[in-house]
């Protein structure tokens, strides 16, 4: 079985998020709690619908990641654009979610 972690969009502003071990939704998911066993995975599934309930969040998946060299990386190019932003130059200034956007 792959780690897993749980993510979603924030229903405020439709950022991505990512829960980690204290129950917060962050903004990065280097922050994210991983679950590694199935007990684990249930209690993100359990958490992310409840969070869904309580209209905290949206598009909530529970998502295989690896671990290399001490950081997370969603397995799919779907998640990876959600947590590191689009894979090619967007807009001058624009670093996807690692930064603020810097005029050019």
């Amino acid at each position: 079985m792959a780690d897993k972690v749980l993510t979603a969009n924030r229903l405020s502003d439709g950022v991505s998020v990512w829960l980690d071990a204290s129950g917060h939704w962050g903004l990065l998911l280097q922050d994210a709690f991983v679950a590694r066993h199935a007990e684990a995975v249930s209690a993100l599934e359990s958490a992310g619908k409840a969070a869904l309930a309580d209209n905290k969040v949206v598009d909530v998946n529970v998502i295989d990641i690896e671990e290399v060299d001490g950081v997370l990386r969603p397995l799919r190019l779907r998640e990876r654009v959600r947590a590191e932003g689009p894979t090619i130059d967007y807009a001058p200034g624009y670093r996807g979610l690692n930064g603020p956007f810097q005029a050019a």
